[in-house]
Formats: C-alpha cells, sequence, structure tokens
C-alpha cells in the first residue's frame, strides 16, 4: 500500500513539499493537500496591494493548478489532529489518516489582543487589509502617520521597514510629502530584528525625515482620540494608524496539544520533525525556529522535508536532509532600489547596498514565483 502524507497548508511550503514527495517517490507515495480555501495567495505582494502597485487578482492562483496532477486536493479546514492515530479531523466531518504529516498552515493574525487595535488602525498582513489601508491612503491628505509593530515574532520581517520607506515615496508622488509626518514605533532598540541591516536602512530613514522611535512595544490603541498607547507609557497621536498585528500560531496547533504557549511547533532545527512526534514535520511561519516567517524559509525548507519523507518511505538513507537556516529575502528601500538579507544558523546575515539591480531582481522574481517555486523548478 502507497503511504500516505497528509499536508496542511496549501501555501508556499506546503505546495513545494507536496509536490517534491510525489515527484521523488511517484506511485509509492499519496500526498493529499488540505486547505481551507483552495487558492494559493502571494502574501509578500500585499504591501504593492496597499501602496496600489498591484491588483489583488496578480496574487492568487488555484492551488490545484499548482500541484502535481498525482496529489489530490482537499478545500477543507483542520479542526484536530490526533498525533497517537496519526489521524486529521476535517472541518466538514472527514477523517484522515496518514504515515507522514507536514504542518504549513502559517501563522494566525490575533489583532484582537491589542486593545482597540482593530477599530483604530490599518494593515497589510492580509489580502483585506491590505485594500482597506489602500483607500485610506488614497483618501488621506497630510497629517500624521504612524507605522507600528504589536508584536514579535510576526511574517516577513522586513516588511514593515519596506512599507514605510516605500510610503514615504509613496507620498513625495502625490505632493503631500511635506504636509505629513512619518513615524516609525519599533519595540526593538532599533528598526529592524536584524542589527547590520538596522545599520544600513536608519540612515536612509533619517535621510527621508522618518522619525524612528525605539523600545515602543503597542499596549493599546483609542480609536476615537487616535493616540497609540506603548508599555513603556509613550504616546503618539496619529491620523492614520498602520500597525502589523500579533501573530500566533494555527489554532489546531493548539487545540492538538502540538504547540508551545504561542501556538509555535518545536522542531528540530536540522530535521524539521516535531520534537514529540517523529512523523510530523513542520515547515514555514508555523514553526518555532528563530529565524525569518518567510515564504523565503519555507521555500528553503520544503525540500529538506520532502527529502526526508522520501527517504523513510523508501527506506533509504539520507545524504543531504538537514536544513541549516538558510533565508534569503529581498528589502525594498523606495526610489527603485532595494537589498537582500541573506543568512544561515551559521552564517551571519549580509545586507548589501542598495542598489536597482537588486530591486529589478526582486520584481523578476515576483513575477517568475508562479511558474517556478511552488512546482520545484526553483528550490
Amino acid at each position: 500500500m502507497a503511504a500516505r502524507v497528509v499536508v496542511l497548508g496549501g501555501g508556499v511550503g506546503g505546495t513545494l513539499a507536496a509536490n517534491l514527495i510525489s515527484h521523488q517517490v511517484g506511485d509509492g507515495v499519496d500526498v493529499k493537500v488540505v486547505d481551507p480555501t483552495g487558492m494559493h495567495v502571494y502574501q509578500p505582494g500585499f504591501l504593492y496591494v496597499a501602496l496600489g502597485k498591484a491588483n489583488a487578482w496578480w496574487l492568487s492562483r488555484e492551488e490545484r493548478k499548482l500541484l502535481r496532477p498525482e496529489v489530490d486536493l482537499i478545500v477543507d479546514g483542520a479542526e484536530g489532529i490526533d498525533p497517537e492515530a496519526g489521524t486529521v479531523h476535517l472541518t466538514h466531518g472527514d477523517t484522515l489518516s496518514y504515515d507522514y504529516l507536514v504542518l504549513s498552515a502559517g501563522a494566525r493574525l490575533v489583532p484582537e489582543e491589542i486593545p482597540g487595535l482593530i477599530e483604530g488602525s490599518q494593515d497589510f498582513y492580509s489580502m483585506a487589509g491590505a485594500q482597506r489601508l489602500r483607500e485610506a491612503l488614497r483618501n488621506f491628505n497630510g497629517g500624521r502617520i504612524a507605522v507600528g509593530i504589536a508584536g514579535i515574532p510576526y511574517k516577513c520581517p522586513p516588511a514593515p521597514v519596506e512599507f514605510v520607506l516605500m510610503l514615504e515615496e509613496y507620498l513625495r508622488h502625490r505632493g503631500i510629502r511635506e504636509k505629513t509626518e512619518i513615524r516609525f514605533l519599533s519595540p526593538l532598540n532599533r528598526a529592524f530584528t536584524i542589527e547590520t541591516t538596522s545599520k544600513l536602512v536608519q540612515p536612509i530613514m533619517e535621510e527621508r525625515g522618518i522619525e524612528l522611535n525605539t523600545f515602543f512595544n503597542i499596549e493599546t490603541v483609542d480609536p476615537e482620540a487616535h493616540v497609540v498607547n506603548s508599555l513603556e507609557g509613550e504616546s503618539f497621536d496619529y491620523d492614520l494608524l498602520v500597525a502589523v498585528p500579533p501573530h500566533r500560531g494555527q489554532k489546531v496547533v493548539s487545540d492538538s496539544g502540538l504547540g508551545d504557549s504561542g501556538g509555535w511547533i518545536p522542531v528540530d532545527r536540522g530535521t524539521l520533525q516535531h520534537e514529540k512526534y517523529d512523523r510530523i514535520f513542520a515547515i514555514g511561519d508555523g514553526t518555532n525556529l528563530p529565524i525569518s516567517k518567510s515564504g523565503s524559509t519555507a521555500h528553503f525548507e520544503a525540500p529538506v522535508v520532502a527529502s526526508r519523507i522520501a527517504a523513510r518511505i523508501e527506506g533509504r538513507s539520507l545524504e543531504n536532509g538537514h536544513y541549516e537556516g538558510k533565508v534569503m529575502c529581498f528589502l525594498e528601500t523606495g526610489n527603485g532600489k532595494a537589498t537582500t538579507i541573506q543568512f544561515t544558523y551559521d552564517k551571519p546575515p549580509v545586507s548589501p547596498n542598495p542598489s536597482r539591480l537588486w530591486h529589478l531582481a526582486k520584481w523578476g522574481f515576483n513575477r517568475a514565483y508562479w511558474f517556478t517555486v511552488p512546482q520545484g523548478r526553483i528550490h
């Protein structure tokens, strides 16, 4: 009988892992992808939607069209996982049995954890949020804009810095930059989680008149008074607040006892296997690994998981089955330039000076994504 592999989540990690496992094992495996919408969304594009640089249709594709024909797609949610029985219980009542389970359902946004955040702020961490923010920016004609981070960890760490730099350019192009005060609220002692990249972008922020306020952990928002308050006791008035919502692991992970207190999945940093259940693997935003929660991370993790599962199914040894912590992200700096952030567990982050070449590389990758990454043509 063919080995049964269930993949929860049809994002970049889940789609790539499913395709690679099916390709590597062939008839010896039955791969099922469970996704609640059946649509694959390119989340790095959300900030482009918010700034009027991309349309929503460009960021979505049917998941079925990205999967190999041999991979089954089940459009449903997962309500529970029984790791002892090796089963997944779906929202509409079905139960799937598995020999190997890949958790790649990402993280969830929990803005309700910050009083007033839902009513008093905008965000670009979902398609709907990005579209609402786009309209808010179109109606904005000057005043005070605050861009903040309401909790760590969060998906795509460069995104808030990218957004604030691209926002400054957007306001200049609209002719209202001189009428606008831009403030960046960071919960850290710098603009960005990675110190070397912060040293690169902070002078750019200063040059463009973006005020950086460090050690500002958003505690509450007063939507009526338009005031954002921090745990440290500071408060700022705003006309438009753009905040990264708090993130947590998926509810099904917590409800099934597979996560830590935040719902993050504890995995071995090299094998990506669950610390307690060796037939469960995790990819991407949902893990507890101290690295970027990003599509890039999932992209480099998926081949490791696929190789390990394929080797176990086929009963063979594995030569290159360890994740080395590889991450490679682009960071837009506005004015047609960008830089990159590249690192592994053992190699510290490196970011070259922003250039037009890296900006063009990011745009090229964005457009090539659908034809390369999910199918495993680039990994």
